[in-house]
């Protein structure tokens, strides 16, 4: 077996070159390590599911529960909790799959739709304006009784452990034998992923989790995590709103640009397997300086028109008008015969080893280093289709898998044309062709969003399949075919099926190539700048990782890892303006995600490697290589790709005070590490501080 240092080697994909790094971990009919023995005798093959025979759902719209506040201080409100039920992803002949998912619990209207799905309804928001939810944890049965999580959770990591009681919550626990997987209460806290300006108190902060208020919650149990209480003594000051037992109350300003943001859960330590079972959705900001009314029709001077329309609030539903404006979430899952999700309950599945595990050696007995499903979804269903007419459409897609990058491929599609227009931070600075830059293909890393207007106008009649030419494995750069093998062409690499038919009229919106895009403001010239790691912890009884790790590089070219429980090394003032360099030490390449902000992109420059190893050389050499970012990044981002054996660079802004966080996206990755606390100014009176075990809150 290849083992993940064995095989190193430099490609590029679209001028952006990283190293490659082959891993035994194969994706396909059977899931699991090349040359692994044991095989679960229930996993549903991929081959078993039969493709575009479900319709692809086009989410509502997330009613409101109503308003707070009035005149120009109005803030939309909503009620929406998680829970846990049956689903038809697969094939409507084959089994429902037990899932989670956020739903309204009230609404204002009496159309309103108070539905339970996974991906979840979308939250329309407008630029400006706030929005405030209660996020309710239901994850309970009929009885008031908590639910143990649907898949396998591992307690060895550092996670919330609300078994640990106050004293030992948020800890990484320690044990005298090998523990099986939790069954307790499950914590849960919802994070806005591109939120701008939000208090740290609604970010969704790792710590800030809660159980449900079930009737059987063991009284030696903590019951919400180290900073819910300040968090809630915030927001009953800062917002006049109370929270109650199993449930927080957020609040989003809606300060960023209009873009396509989105929510997911984000409990520490979990956030893998909550993310997985299936709680996430599309979070829409529309209007203000930078939205779609202020985009020029270079031909008239006059104001474009975007294809259109999309789901609006109390839309019937199933919905009686056809959508020209679509989201589209793409997820990898796996399913076992019965239709349940599968998610690996032992490290065997990703390298093999098969122990021992902690306590006796360093490797957690649970956690995979990265995971990839062998199918992938798209809006809750396995291989939909979707029916387009011959004109143009705004997809908003959104690449919402656990580890695997996705590489969109229209190529397969004669006569289509694909235009990028928008990003994470809303519009770009001007249109992107794809078709004529990038061979109609898009790389999308996990948590990315692209905002594509794909012109089906010269495209015959007939069924076309958009697919995926990203690999199966973790991915580090490089050409798809020649670098790396490109994913199962026969499963992980379809996406979904467009069914072109005949426009049933004439389209209306402005071709892209004639849009003249808003200005993105410069940000203020930074005066600071941060030098991060991103590493790597080899286990010291196999060839496989045991942690991934964020950290520091010092003066003199060395990194430094750092723990989530050590002091904040990460403190811009307020109004800061800083560049922050993310330097890849691993062989992967990282979706880096940062809280609380958008960014630019400034550009990546290769570092010196030792020729023998294929590793970064020590202490950190540039090399001078320096490329710009890509076309599709010029704009403002909330997450960015860190290639191997590179410096990333970004400049941010950061003006709200407060603890947030920054983390990679692969969320096995971040579950067991790779997330760092960093903070906004200074100290806030009563936060929680950095805590030894047993201190206890």
């Amino acid at each position: 077996m290849i083992t993940r240092r064995d095989f190193i080697k430099v490609g590029a994909i679209s001028g952006a070159v990283g190293l490659l790094v082959a891993v035994g971990y194969t994706v396909g009919e059977k899931l699991k390590p090349s040359g692994l023995k044991f095989v679960p005798v229930d996993l549903l093959g991929p081959e078993q599911i039969n493709k575009f025979k479900a319709a692809l759902l086009i989410p509502p719209v997330m009613p409101k529960a109503g308003t707070v506040g009035s005149g120009s201080s109005e803030i939309d409100y909503y009620e929406i909790s998680m829970r846990q039920f049956e689903q038809q992803i697969l094939p409507d002949n084959m089994p429902k799959t037990t899932v989670w998912g956020y739903g309204a619990v009230k609404s204002a209207s009496p159309n309103g739709l108070l539905l339970h799905n996974a991906p979840s309804l979308t939250i329309e928001a407008a630029s400006g304006r706030p929005v405030r939810i209660k996020w309710i944890n239901e994850l309970v049965d009929e009885k008031g009784n908590y639910l143990p999580h649907i898949l396998p959770v591992d307690p060895t990591l550092h996670w919330a452990n609300p078994g640990g009681g106050e004293a030992e919550r948020d800890f990484r626990p320690k044990f005298a034998v090998t523990p099986e997987s939790y069954t307790g209460p499950v914590p849960i806290i919802a994070h806005v992923h591109g939120a701008i300006g939000v208090e740290d108190d609604s970010d969704g902060y790792a710590e800030a989790w809660y159980l449900p208020a079930a009737a059987n919650i063991p009284s030696d149990f903590a019951k919400v995590g180290t900073w819910y209480d300040f968090f809630a003594d915030k927001a009953g000051k800062g917002y006049d709103v109370q929270w109650e037992p199993g449930s927080a109350v957020f609040q989003y300003p809606n300060l960023g640009r209009a873009a396509t943001i989105w929510y997911h859960d984000h409990a520490l330590g979990m956030t893998r397997l909550n993310v997985y079972a299936g709680p996430a959705g599309f979070f829409i900001i529309r209007g203000g300086a930078a939205g779609d009314d202020v985009i020029i029709d270079s031909r008239t001077d006059k104001k474009a028109v975007l294809p259109g329309p999309a789901p609006k609030d109390s839309d019937p539903f199933p919905p009686d008008k056809t959508y020209y404006e679509i989201p589209m979430a793409i997820q990898d899952r796996a399913f076992n015969a019965d239709g349940s999700l599968f998610y690996p309950n032992s490290r065997e599945y990703f390298d093999e080893y098969e122990g021992p595990y902690i306590p006796e050696t360093d490797v957690s007995p649970i956690w995979n280093p990265e995971f990839f499903g062998n199918t992938l979804i798209v809006n809750g269903n396995t291989w939909p289709f979707q029916t387009v007419e011959q004109r143009r459409y705004r997809l908003r897609m959104l690449n919402g898998c656990q580890s695997r990058f996705l590489i969109l491929d229209f190529a397969g599609i004669p006569g289509v044309e694909v235009w990028q227009i928008g990003n994470e931070g809303g519009l770009l600075v001007e249109a992107v062709n794809l078709t004529g830059a990038n061979e109609n293909r898009l790389l999308m890393s996990p948590a990315e969003r692209a905002d594509l207007i794909v012109d089906f106008t010269k495209v015959p009649l007939g069924n076309f399949v958009l697919r995926n030419l990203g690999p199966d494995e973790p991915y580090g750069g490089g050409i798809p075919g020649e670098d790396f093998e490109i994913a199962d062409p026969e499963t992980t690499g379809q996406i979904l099926e467009f069914r072109v038919v005949a426009a049933t009229g004439k389209d209306e919106s402005t071709p892209p190539q004639y849009l003249r895009m808003p200005v993105i403001q410069e940000l203020p010239t930074p005066t600071f700048t941060r030098r991060l790691a991103l590493m790597e912890e080899m286990s010291m009884v196999h060839d496989g990782p045991s942690e991934a790790k964020l950290g520091v590089v010092s003066d003199d070219g060395k990194p430094t890892a750092q723990e989530w429980m050590e002091e904040v090394s990460e403190n811009p003032a307020v109004g800061a303006v800083e560049v922050w360099e993310f330097y890849n030490f691993t062989a992967d390449a990282h979706p880096m995600h940062v809280h609380e902000i958008a960014f630019h992109v400034i550009n990546r420059e290769k570092l010196v490697l030792d020729e023998e190893s294929g590793e970064v050389k020590l202490p950190v050499q540039l090399s001078g290589e320096v490329r710009l970012p890509e076309l599709w990044e010029n704009g403002l981002k909330d997450t960015v790709i860190a290639y191997p054996g590179e410096v990333t660079r970004i400049h941010a802004h950061f003006e709200k005070a407060g603890q947030f966080v920054w983390h990679c996206h692969i969320v096995e990755h971040e579950d067991n590490e790779m997330m760092r606390p960093y903070r906004i100014g200074p100290l806030q009176p009563g936060q929680p501080l950095a805590r030894v075990r047993g201190q206890g809150m």
